[in-house]
Protein backbone atom coordinates (compact mmCIF):
# COMPACT_ATOMS: atom_id res chain seq x y z
CA UNK A 1 0.00 0.00 0.00
CA UNK A 2 2.75 2.26 0.77
CA UNK A 3 4.14 2.13 -2.80
CA UNK A 4 0.90 2.77 -4.03
CA UNK A 5 0.12 5.60 -2.05
CA UNK A 6 3.96 7.11 -2.88
CA UNK A 7 3.31 6.51 -6.72
CA UNK A 8 -0.05 8.36 -6.63
CA UNK A 9 1.73 11.17 -4.52
CA UNK A 10 4.10 11.82 -7.35
CA UNK A 11 1.84 11.87 -10.01
CA UNK A 12 -0.31 14.21 -8.19
CA UNK A 13 2.43 16.56 -7.32
CA UNK A 14 3.81 16.48 -11.21
CA UNK A 15 0.56 17.29 -12.57
CA UNK A 16 -0.05 20.26 -10.77
CA UNK A 17 3.29 20.90 -10.96
CA UNK A 18 3.04 20.60 -15.34
CA UNK A 19 -0.70 23.02 -14.93
CA UNK A 20 0.91 25.54 -13.42
CA UNK A 21 4.60 25.30 -15.36
CA UNK A 22 2.04 25.33 -18.47
CA UNK A 23 0.63 28.74 -17.23
CA UNK A 24 3.86 30.78 -15.59
CA UNK A 25 5.12 29.78 -18.72
CA UNK A 26 1.96 31.19 -20.99
CA UNK A 27 3.24 33.97 -19.08
CA UNK A 28 6.70 34.24 -19.74
CA UNK A 29 7.32 33.89 -16.20
CA UNK A 30 10.55 31.32 -14.59
CA UNK A 31 9.36 27.81 -14.23
CA UNK A 32 11.39 27.73 -11.04
CA UNK A 33 8.86 30.15 -9.74
CA UNK A 34 6.16 27.31 -10.96
CA UNK A 35 7.39 24.79 -9.12
CA UNK A 36 7.60 26.52 -5.57
CA UNK A 37 4.03 27.99 -5.94
CA UNK A 38 3.10 24.54 -6.72
CA UNK A 39 5.18 23.17 -3.90
CA UNK A 40 3.08 25.66 -2.10
CA UNK A 41 -0.19 24.05 -3.10
CA UNK A 42 1.14 20.46 -2.31
CA UNK A 43 2.25 21.18 1.27
CA UNK A 44 0.45 20.91 4.64
CA UNK A 45 -1.36 24.37 3.86
CA UNK A 46 -3.19 23.28 1.35
CA UNK A 47 -3.71 19.59 -0.55
CA UNK A 48 -1.19 18.26 2.09
CA UNK A 49 0.21 16.01 -0.69
CA UNK A 50 3.45 15.33 0.55
CA UNK A 51 2.87 12.82 3.13
CA UNK A 52 5.75 10.40 2.29
CA UNK A 53 7.98 13.58 3.41
CA UNK A 54 11.42 11.08 3.87
CA UNK A 55 11.30 10.03 0.63
CA UNK A 56 10.80 13.60 -1.48
CA UNK A 57 13.91 14.66 0.75
CA UNK A 58 15.83 11.85 -0.70
CA UNK A 59 14.53 12.60 -4.20
CA UNK A 60 15.74 16.62 -3.92
CA UNK A 61 18.96 15.34 -2.57
CA UNK A 62 19.47 13.07 -5.88
CA UNK A 63 18.16 16.44 -7.78
CA UNK A 64 21.26 18.24 -6.21
CA UNK A 65 23.38 15.85 -6.72
CA UNK A 66 22.59 15.21 -10.25
CA UNK A 67 22.81 19.31 -11.47
CA UNK A 68 26.26 19.22 -10.11
CA UNK A 69 27.56 16.17 -11.80
CA UNK A 70 26.37 18.05 -14.50
CA UNK A 71 27.80 21.51 -14.05
CA UNK A 72 31.20 19.39 -13.26
CA UNK A 73 31.13 17.86 -16.58
CA UNK A 74 31.46 20.94 -18.26
CA UNK A 75 33.66 22.94 -15.92
CA UNK A 76 36.41 24.35 -17.39
CA UNK A 77 39.35 24.38 -15.01
CA UNK A 78 41.38 26.80 -16.61
CA UNK A 79 38.97 29.25 -16.74
CA UNK A 80 37.45 28.69 -13.16
CA UNK A 81 41.37 29.03 -12.11
CA UNK A 82 41.50 32.15 -13.87
CA UNK A 83 38.77 33.56 -11.95
CA UNK A 84 40.11 32.19 -8.77
CA UNK A 85 41.17 34.68 -6.97
CA UNK A 86 38.61 37.16 -7.30
CA UNK A 87 36.26 34.44 -6.35
CA UNK A 88 38.15 34.07 -2.60
CA UNK A 89 38.45 37.07 -2.14
CA UNK A 90 35.30 38.88 -2.98
CA UNK A 91 33.18 35.54 -2.23
CA UNK A 92 34.59 35.72 1.46
CA UNK A 93 34.02 39.58 1.87
CA UNK A 94 30.59 38.87 0.54
CA UNK A 95 29.40 36.30 2.80
CA UNK A 96 31.43 38.74 6.13
CA UNK A 97 29.80 41.10 5.59
CA UNK A 98 26.43 39.47 4.99
CA UNK A 99 26.59 37.72 8.42
CA UNK A 100 27.60 41.42 9.95
CA UNK A 101 24.39 42.85 8.34
CA UNK A 102 22.01 40.01 8.89
CA UNK A 103 23.11 40.24 12.71
CA UNK A 104 22.65 44.14 12.97
CA UNK A 105 18.85 44.02 11.45
CA UNK A 106 18.47 40.55 14.14
CA UNK A 107 19.08 42.53 17.08
CA UNK A 108 17.27 45.36 15.98
CA UNK A 109 14.45 43.38 15.67
CA UNK A 110 15.27 42.15 19.24
CA UNK A 111 16.10 38.48 18.62
CA UNK A 112 17.99 37.04 21.08
CA UNK A 113 21.96 36.79 20.51
CA UNK A 114 21.95 32.89 19.69
CA UNK A 115 18.86 33.36 17.06
CA UNK A 116 20.64 36.52 15.48
CA UNK A 117 23.77 34.19 15.16
CA UNK A 118 21.82 32.20 13.06
CA UNK A 119 19.90 33.77 11.35
CA UNK A 120 23.17 35.84 10.24
CA UNK A 121 24.68 32.85 9.27
CA UNK A 122 21.70 31.51 7.26
CA UNK A 123 20.89 34.39 5.39
CA UNK A 124 24.78 35.03 3.92
CA UNK A 125 25.17 32.22 1.47
CA UNK A 126 23.46 32.00 -1.77
CA UNK A 127 21.59 28.90 -3.90
CA UNK A 128 24.06 27.12 -5.53
CA UNK A 129 20.95 25.07 -6.90
CA UNK A 130 18.67 28.11 -8.28
CA UNK A 131 22.10 29.94 -9.68
CA UNK A 132 23.21 27.46 -11.53
CA UNK A 133 20.26 26.39 -13.02
CA UNK A 134 19.43 29.74 -13.83
CA UNK A 135 22.32 30.42 -15.69
CA UNK A 136 22.71 27.01 -17.56
CA UNK A 137 18.98 27.38 -18.50
CA UNK A 138 20.09 30.76 -19.97
CA UNK A 139 23.70 29.16 -21.80
CA UNK A 140 25.61 31.54 -19.61
CA UNK A 141 27.59 29.22 -17.51
CA UNK A 142 30.48 29.88 -19.07
CA UNK A 143 30.38 34.03 -19.50
CA UNK A 144 32.86 35.99 -17.39
CA UNK A 145 30.05 36.73 -14.66
CA UNK A 146 28.69 32.91 -14.72
CA UNK A 147 31.84 31.60 -14.16
CA UNK A 148 32.95 34.42 -11.35
CA UNK A 149 29.28 33.58 -10.08
CA UNK A 150 30.19 29.60 -9.75
CA UNK A 151 33.19 31.02 -7.82
CA UNK A 152 31.32 33.00 -5.18
CA UNK A 153 29.31 29.76 -5.07
CA UNK A 154 32.21 27.29 -4.51
CA UNK A 155 33.80 29.28 -2.13
CA UNK A 156 30.57 29.93 0.10
CA UNK A 157 29.40 25.78 -0.14
CA UNK A 158 33.46 25.40 1.38
CA UNK A 159 32.86 27.83 4.01
CA UNK A 160 29.24 26.18 4.62
CA UNK A 161 31.11 23.12 4.80
CA UNK A 162 32.97 24.31 8.23
CA UNK A 163 29.61 25.92 9.38
CA UNK A 164 28.35 22.46 9.43
CA UNK A 165 31.03 20.72 11.12
CA UNK A 166 31.03 23.11 13.67
CA UNK A 167 27.23 22.52 14.18
CA UNK A 168 27.99 18.75 14.34
CA UNK A 169 30.27 18.98 16.93
CA UNK A 170 27.69 20.70 19.17
CA UNK A 171 25.60 18.01 19.08
CA UNK A 172 28.14 15.28 19.58
CA UNK A 173 30.08 16.77 21.98
CA UNK A 174 33.43 16.86 19.99
CA UNK A 175 35.63 19.22 19.74
CA UNK A 176 35.22 21.91 16.43
CA UNK A 177 38.64 22.23 15.94
CA UNK A 178 39.11 18.36 15.89
CA UNK A 179 36.66 17.73 13.38
CA UNK A 180 37.48 20.16 11.11
CA UNK A 181 41.34 18.98 11.84
CA UNK A 182 40.19 15.00 11.19
CA UNK A 183 38.28 16.65 7.87
CA UNK A 184 41.11 18.16 6.59
CA UNK A 185 43.02 15.24 7.15
CA UNK A 186 41.04 12.38 5.29
CA UNK A 187 40.78 15.36 2.53
CA UNK A 188 44.27 15.29 1.96
CA UNK A 189 43.96 11.44 1.66
CA UNK A 190 41.36 11.64 -0.79
CA UNK A 191 42.55 14.24 -2.94
CA UNK A 192 45.54 12.13 -4.30
CA UNK A 193 43.83 9.34 -4.61
CA UNK A 194 40.87 10.86 -6.89
CA UNK A 195 43.62 12.78 -9.13
CA UNK A 196 45.64 9.28 -9.60
CA UNK A 197 42.30 7.61 -10.21
CA UNK A 198 41.08 10.18 -12.31
CA UNK A 199 44.24 10.55 -14.19
CA UNK A 200 45.46 6.89 -14.78
CA UNK A 201 42.31 4.63 -14.32
CA UNK A 202 39.41 6.63 -15.62
CA UNK A 203 40.28 7.30 -18.96
CA UNK A 204 40.78 3.37 -19.90
CA UNK A 205 37.10 2.60 -17.76
CA UNK A 206 35.85 5.46 -19.63
CA UNK A 207 36.61 4.24 -23.34
CA UNK A 208 35.37 0.77 -22.50
CA UNK A 209 32.10 1.90 -21.21
CA UNK A 210 31.71 4.42 -24.49
CA UNK A 211 31.59 0.98 -26.57
CA UNK A 212 27.59 0.92 -25.46
CA UNK A 213 25.75 3.78 -25.00
CA UNK A 214 24.23 2.35 -22.18
CA UNK A 215 26.75 1.22 -20.25
CA UNK A 216 28.33 4.73 -20.66
CA UNK A 217 25.23 5.85 -19.05
CA UNK A 218 25.04 2.91 -15.86
CA UNK A 219 28.91 3.86 -15.69
CA UNK A 220 28.80 7.76 -15.05
CA UNK A 221 25.77 7.09 -12.81
CA UNK A 222 28.38 4.80 -10.52
CA UNK A 223 30.89 7.06 -10.75
CA UNK A 224 29.04 9.54 -9.56
CA UNK A 225 27.27 7.74 -6.52
CA UNK A 226 30.67 6.33 -5.83
CA UNK A 227 33.29 9.72 -5.43
CA UNK A 228 30.20 11.37 -3.82
CA UNK A 229 30.00 8.60 -1.04
CA UNK A 230 33.42 8.85 -0.23
CA UNK A 231 33.39 12.69 0.01
CA UNK A 232 30.60 12.16 1.97
CA UNK A 233 32.58 9.72 4.11
CA UNK A 234 35.43 12.52 4.61
CA UNK A 235 32.67 15.04 5.99
CA UNK A 236 32.59 17.40 3.02
CA UNK A 237 28.89 16.84 1.68
CA UNK A 238 26.94 15.51 -1.14
CA UNK A 239 26.96 18.74 -3.49
CA UNK A 240 30.71 18.88 -3.43
CA UNK A 241 31.14 15.36 -4.17
CA UNK A 242 29.04 15.39 -7.10
CA UNK A 243 30.49 18.45 -8.26
CA UNK A 244 33.97 17.24 -7.77
CA UNK A 245 32.85 13.96 -9.63
CA UNK A 246 31.62 15.74 -12.71
CA UNK A 247 35.02 17.95 -12.94
CA UNK A 248 37.21 13.82 -12.69
CA UNK A 249 34.83 12.75 -16.03
CA UNK A 250 35.01 16.44 -17.69
CA UNK A 251 38.77 15.87 -19.21
CA UNK A 252 37.46 13.15 -21.40
CA UNK A 253 36.03 12.67 -25.02
CA UNK A 254 32.83 11.79 -23.79
CA UNK A 255 31.86 14.21 -21.50
CA UNK A 256 28.73 16.06 -23.46
CA UNK A 257 27.25 12.11 -24.47
CA UNK A 258 27.44 11.38 -20.52
CA UNK A 259 26.22 15.17 -19.56
CA UNK A 260 23.18 14.82 -22.33
CA UNK A 261 22.36 11.31 -20.66
CA UNK A 262 21.91 12.86 -17.30
CA UNK A 263 19.98 15.12 -18.18
CA UNK A 264 17.07 14.38 -18.01
CA UNK A 265 17.68 12.51 -14.64
CA UNK A 266 18.38 16.06 -13.23
CA UNK A 267 15.37 17.93 -14.71
CA UNK A 268 13.17 15.41 -12.93
CA UNK A 269 14.62 15.47 -9.88
CA UNK A 270 15.58 18.75 -9.77
CA UNK A 271 11.28 19.96 -10.34
CA UNK A 272 10.89 17.54 -7.01
CA UNK A 273 13.61 19.56 -5.49
CA UNK A 274 12.06 23.09 -6.02
CA UNK A 275 8.62 22.09 -4.91
CA UNK A 276 10.02 20.14 -2.12
CA UNK A 277 11.07 23.84 -1.43
CA UNK A 278 7.25 25.26 -1.85
CA UNK A 279 5.76 22.96 0.88
CA UNK A 280 8.20 24.41 3.81
CA UNK A 281 6.17 27.74 3.19
CA UNK A 282 2.77 27.30 5.02
CA UNK A 283 -0.16 29.99 4.35
CA UNK A 284 -1.17 30.06 7.77
CA UNK A 285 2.29 31.48 8.95
CA UNK A 286 2.27 34.18 6.05
CA UNK A 287 1.07 36.88 8.07
CA UNK A 288 3.32 36.42 10.61
CA UNK A 289 6.39 38.66 11.40
CA UNK A 290 5.36 40.28 8.11
CA UNK A 291 8.29 43.11 8.59
CA UNK A 292 10.70 41.41 9.11
CA UNK A 293 10.67 39.23 6.95
CA UNK A 294 10.39 42.43 4.60
CA UNK A 295 13.66 43.75 5.84
CA UNK A 296 15.80 40.93 5.13
CA UNK A 297 14.75 40.41 2.22
CA UNK A 298 15.58 43.63 1.10
CA UNK A 299 18.76 43.51 2.94
CA UNK A 300 19.51 40.30 0.69
CA UNK A 301 18.48 41.24 -2.69
CA UNK A 302 20.17 44.98 -2.47
CA UNK A 303 23.14 44.44 0.00
CA UNK A 304 24.69 41.32 -1.83
CA UNK A 305 24.86 42.41 -5.18
CA UNK A 306 25.73 46.01 -4.20
CA UNK A 307 28.75 44.17 -1.99
CA UNK A 308 30.26 42.34 -4.85
CA UNK A 309 29.88 45.23 -7.18
CA UNK A 310 31.86 46.71 -5.22
CA UNK A 311 34.74 44.79 -4.80
CA UNK A 312 34.69 43.65 -8.60
CA UNK A 313 35.22 47.25 -9.50
CA UNK A 314 38.02 47.88 -6.90
CA UNK A 315 39.92 45.14 -8.11
CA UNK A 316 39.31 46.40 -12.06
CA UNK A 317 36.14 44.32 -13.48
CA UNK A 318 33.88 46.31 -15.26
CA UNK A 319 30.39 47.20 -13.76
CA UNK A 320 28.37 45.67 -15.98
CA UNK A 321 30.46 42.73 -14.78
CA UNK A 322 30.05 43.12 -11.16
CA UNK A 323 25.82 43.26 -11.54
CA UNK A 324 25.92 40.66 -13.17
CA UNK A 325 27.85 38.21 -11.01
CA UNK A 326 26.38 40.30 -7.88
CA UNK A 327 22.71 39.84 -9.01
CA UNK A 328 22.86 36.29 -9.35
CA UNK A 329 23.56 35.69 -5.80
CA UNK A 330 20.84 37.32 -4.53
CA UNK A 331 18.95 35.35 -2.81
CA UNK A 332 19.69 32.88 0.21
CA UNK A 333 20.54 29.44 0.44
CA UNK A 334 19.22 25.59 0.29
CA UNK A 335 21.90 25.26 2.90
CA UNK A 336 20.14 28.09 5.25
CA UNK A 337 17.12 25.37 6.20
CA UNK A 338 20.27 22.99 7.06
CA UNK A 339 21.57 25.03 9.37
CA UNK A 340 18.41 26.48 10.94
CA UNK A 341 17.10 22.75 11.04
CA UNK A 342 20.31 21.73 12.83
CA UNK A 343 19.95 25.25 15.59
CA UNK A 344 16.23 23.75 16.35
CA UNK A 345 17.67 20.20 16.66
CA UNK A 346 19.61 21.90 19.13
CA UNK A 347 16.88 23.60 20.99
CA UNK A 348 18.98 26.94 20.05
CA UNK A 349 16.08 28.82 17.81
CA UNK A 350 12.54 28.31 17.51
CA UNK A 351 10.18 27.21 14.97
CA UNK A 352 9.13 30.82 14.37
CA UNK A 353 12.66 31.92 13.08
CA UNK A 354 12.29 28.42 10.57
CA UNK A 355 9.00 30.31 9.43
CA UNK A 356 10.82 33.71 8.83
CA UNK A 357 13.79 32.24 6.99
CA UNK A 358 11.05 30.37 5.03
CA UNK A 359 9.17 33.03 3.60
CA UNK A 360 12.62 35.16 2.95
CA UNK A 361 13.53 32.14 1.05
CA UNK A 362 10.61 32.62 -1.19
CA UNK A 363 10.67 35.82 -1.57
CA UNK A 364 13.93 36.22 -2.58
CA UNK A 365 14.37 33.29 -4.75
CA UNK A 366 11.63 34.58 -6.64
CA UNK A 367 12.49 38.26 -7.20
CA UNK A 368 16.44 36.63 -8.40
CA UNK A 369 15.05 34.35 -10.75
CA UNK A 370 13.65 37.54 -12.54
CA UNK A 371 16.39 39.40 -12.32
CA UNK A 372 19.09 36.32 -13.64
CA UNK A 373 16.68 35.80 -16.34
CA UNK A 374 16.67 39.39 -17.24
CA UNK A 375 19.83 40.90 -16.03
CA UNK A 376 20.99 42.06 -19.35
CA UNK A 377 18.08 44.01 -19.76
CA UNK A 378 17.76 45.38 -16.30
CA UNK A 379 21.37 46.77 -16.47
CA UNK A 380 21.00 48.22 -19.85
CA UNK A 381 18.21 50.09 -18.53
CA UNK A 382 20.19 51.38 -15.47
CA UNK A 383 23.55 51.59 -16.60
CA UNK A 384 23.39 55.58 -16.28
CA UNK A 385 23.20 54.98 -12.95
CA UNK A 386 27.03 53.46 -12.89
CA UNK A 387 28.44 56.13 -15.21
CA UNK A 388 30.49 57.85 -12.25
CA UNK A 389 31.12 53.93 -10.68
CA UNK A 390 33.40 53.85 -13.90
CA UNK A 391 36.28 55.66 -13.67
CA UNK A 392 38.76 55.50 -16.61
CA UNK A 393 41.67 55.02 -14.88
CA UNK A 394 40.42 52.34 -12.40
CA UNK A 395 42.30 49.92 -14.17
CA UNK A 396 45.83 49.69 -16.36
CA UNK A 397 44.01 48.67 -19.25
CA UNK A 398 41.63 51.10 -19.39
CA UNK A 399 44.15 53.39 -19.91
CA UNK A 400 45.23 52.32 -23.46
CA UNK A 401 43.50 53.04 -26.57
CA UNK A 402 43.14 50.88 -30.04
CA UNK A 403 46.10 51.79 -32.26
CA UNK A 404 44.87 54.03 -34.88
CA UNK A 405 46.06 51.73 -37.64
CA UNK A 406 43.76 48.94 -36.49
CA UNK A 407 41.35 47.32 -39.63
CA UNK A 408 40.14 44.12 -37.56
CA UNK A 409 38.33 44.38 -33.86
CA UNK A 410 37.56 41.23 -31.75
CA UNK A 411 35.44 41.97 -29.14
CA UNK A 412 35.77 38.76 -27.00
CA UNK A 413 39.12 36.54 -26.76
CA UNK A 414 37.29 33.37 -24.40
CA UNK A 415 36.69 30.52 -26.54
CA UNK A 416 36.06 31.16 -29.89
CA UNK A 417 38.02 34.08 -30.24
CA UNK A 418 41.32 32.37 -29.05
CA UNK A 419 40.12 29.97 -31.73
CA UNK A 420 40.01 32.38 -34.39
CA UNK A 421 42.41 34.80 -33.59
CA UNK A 422 45.44 32.68 -35.89
CA UNK A 423 43.41 33.12 -38.57
CA UNK A 424 43.03 36.94 -37.91
CA UNK A 425 46.25 37.07 -38.08
CA UNK A 426 46.74 35.80 -41.27
CA UNK A 427 44.82 38.50 -43.03
CA UNK A 428 47.85 40.53 -42.42
CA UNK A 429 45.49 43.42 -41.47
CA UNK A 430 46.26 45.36 -37.82
CA UNK A 431 44.09 44.15 -35.57
CA UNK A 432 43.39 44.57 -31.77
CA UNK A 433 41.25 42.72 -29.16
CA UNK A 434 39.13 44.02 -26.62
CA UNK A 435 38.06 42.38 -23.26
CA UNK A 436 36.14 43.35 -19.94
CA UNK A 437 37.89 40.38 -18.29
CA UNK A 438 41.39 42.21 -16.27
CA UNK A 439 42.86 38.80 -16.47
CA UNK A 440 42.15 38.08 -19.87
CA UNK A 441 43.64 41.40 -20.67
CA UNK A 442 47.04 41.00 -18.25
CA UNK A 443 47.24 37.60 -20.08
CA UNK A 444 46.97 39.04 -23.45
CA UNK A 445 49.48 41.93 -22.41
CA UNK A 446 52.06 39.67 -21.74
CA UNK A 447 51.84 37.70 -24.73
CA UNK A 448 52.37 41.62 -26.14
CA UNK A 449 48.77 41.22 -27.90
CA UNK A 450 47.49 44.82 -29.00
CA UNK A 451 44.84 44.69 -26.33
CA UNK A 452 42.56 46.51 -24.19
CA UNK A 453 39.88 46.54 -21.30
CA UNK A 454 36.19 47.60 -22.31
CA UNK A 455 32.82 46.60 -22.92
CA UNK A 456 31.78 46.09 -26.47
CA UNK A 457 27.66 47.17 -25.38
CA UNK A 458 29.01 50.92 -24.24
CA UNK A 459 28.34 53.19 -26.89
CA UNK A 460 30.79 55.52 -25.46
CA UNK A 461 33.43 53.52 -25.20
CA UNK A 462 32.54 52.08 -29.02
CA UNK A 463 33.02 56.02 -29.79
CA UNK A 464 36.23 56.24 -28.31
CA UNK A 465 37.63 53.78 -29.97
CA UNK A 466 36.28 54.40 -33.19
CA UNK A 467 34.89 51.20 -33.75
CA UNK A 468 33.02 52.21 -36.76
CA UNK A 469 36.55 52.93 -38.53
CA UNK A 470 37.04 49.27 -38.84
CA UNK A 471 36.84 46.79 -41.53
CA UNK A 472 36.23 43.71 -39.82
CA UNK A 473 34.13 43.81 -36.55
CA UNK A 474 33.66 40.37 -34.66
CA UNK A 475 32.17 39.78 -31.42
CA UNK A 476 32.75 36.22 -30.29
CA UNK A 477 30.07 37.42 -26.90
CA UNK A 478 27.32 35.41 -26.96
CA UNK A 479 24.73 38.25 -25.77
CA UNK A 480 22.25 39.47 -27.75
CA UNK A 481 21.99 42.62 -25.54
CA UNK A 482 25.59 43.11 -26.38
CA UNK A 483 25.24 42.43 -29.73
CA UNK A 484 22.46 44.29 -30.91
CA UNK A 485 23.83 47.34 -28.60
CA UNK A 486 26.78 47.05 -30.84
CA UNK A 487 25.04 47.01 -34.33
CA UNK A 488 22.91 50.02 -33.36
CA UNK A 489 25.97 51.17 -32.60
CA UNK A 490 27.22 50.45 -35.68
CA UNK A 491 23.78 51.64 -37.87
CA UNK A 492 23.57 54.97 -36.54
CA UNK A 493 27.45 55.53 -37.44
CA UNK A 494 26.56 54.30 -41.05
CA UNK A 495 29.20 51.13 -40.84
CA UNK A 496 30.04 49.74 -44.24
CA UNK A 497 32.21 47.28 -42.78
CA UNK A 498 31.41 42.90 -41.91
CA UNK A 499 30.31 43.16 -38.89
CA UNK A 500 30.11 39.34 -37.17
CA UNK A 501 28.50 38.96 -34.28
CA UNK A 502 27.45 36.32 -31.65
CA UNK A 503 24.25 34.69 -29.81
CA UNK A 504 22.87 32.26 -27.63
CA UNK A 505 20.22 30.74 -29.71
CA UNK A 506 17.98 30.80 -33.37
CA UNK A 507 15.79 33.97 -31.94
CA UNK A 508 18.24 35.94 -31.24
CA UNK A 509 20.41 35.61 -34.16
CA UNK A 510 17.42 36.23 -36.44
CA UNK A 511 17.09 39.85 -34.11
CA UNK A 512 20.80 40.19 -34.60
CA UNK A 513 20.33 39.73 -38.93
CA UNK A 514 17.47 42.27 -39.19
CA UNK A 515 19.55 45.21 -36.91
CA UNK A 516 22.06 44.60 -39.69
CA UNK A 517 24.57 42.42 -38.77
CA UNK A 518 26.93 40.29 -41.80
CA UNK A 519 26.91 37.23 -40.15
CA UNK A 520 25.68 35.53 -36.98
CA UNK A 521 27.81 33.17 -34.83
CA UNK A 522 25.39 30.85 -33.08
CA UNK A 523 27.84 28.82 -30.85
CA UNK A 524 25.46 25.59 -29.92
CA UNK A 525 25.77 25.01 -34.55
CA UNK A 526 28.90 26.72 -35.17
CA UNK A 527 31.93 25.64 -33.46
CA UNK A 528 34.98 27.81 -33.32
CA UNK A 529 36.88 25.02 -35.62
CA UNK A 530 34.39 25.42 -38.27
CA UNK A 531 34.48 29.55 -37.55
CA UNK A 532 38.20 29.16 -38.02
CA UNK A 533 38.26 27.52 -41.30
CA UNK A 534 35.47 30.15 -42.30
CA UNK A 535 37.54 33.04 -41.77
CA UNK A 536 40.88 31.40 -43.44
CA UNK A 537 38.30 31.03 -46.40
CA UNK A 538 36.18 34.12 -46.43
CA UNK A 539 38.94 36.85 -45.33
CA UNK A 540 37.34 40.00 -44.58
CA UNK A 541 35.39 40.35 -47.54
CA UNK A 542 31.50 41.31 -46.95
CA UNK A 543 30.03 40.01 -50.19
CA UNK A 544 31.35 36.37 -49.18
CA UNK A 545 29.76 36.61 -45.52
CA UNK A 546 26.61 38.53 -46.81
CA UNK A 547 26.66 34.95 -48.98
CA UNK A 548 27.44 32.69 -46.60
CA UNK A 549 24.85 34.48 -44.24
CA UNK A 550 22.01 34.23 -46.77
CA UNK A 551 22.56 30.10 -46.84
CA UNK A 552 22.63 30.38 -43.08
CA UNK A 553 19.56 32.05 -42.60
CA UNK A 554 18.17 29.40 -44.59
CA UNK A 555 19.57 26.68 -42.15
CA UNK A 556 18.34 28.88 -39.32
CA UNK A 557 14.76 28.73 -39.88
CA UNK A 558 14.50 25.39 -40.51
CA UNK A 559 16.48 24.62 -36.84
CA UNK A 560 13.83 25.16 -33.61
Amino acid sequence: MLLEEIFFEIGAIIIIAAVISMLAHRFRQPLIIAYILAGLLIGPSVFALTRSSEFFDVMAEFGVAFLLFTVGLGLNWRSLREVGWIALGAGTVQVLFSMLLGFLLSQYFDFDFITSLYLSIAFAFSSTIVVVKLLMDKNDLDTLYGRISVGFLLIQDFIAMFVLLSLGSLSTGAGAVDIITQSLFKALIVIPVLWFTSVKIVPPLVRYAARSQELLFIFSLAWCFLITGGFVWAGFGVELGALIAGVTLSGTLYQREISARIRPLRDFFLVIFFIKLGTNLGLETLGVSILPIIAFSLIILLSKPLIVLLIMRLTGYHPRTGFLAGSAIAQISEFSFIVLAAGMSLGHISNDTMVLATSVALITISVSSYTIVHNETIYEKIQAFFQWFAPQKTHPAERKRLPASAKIILFGYEDIGQQILPSLKKMKLAYAIVDFDPQTVHELERKNEPVIYGDAGDDNFLTEIQADQARLIISTIPDAVISLELLAFLKAHDYRGTAIVATHNVAEAHKCYQAGATYVIVPRILTGERLKQLFKDKRALKTQWKRLAADEQQFLSRVK
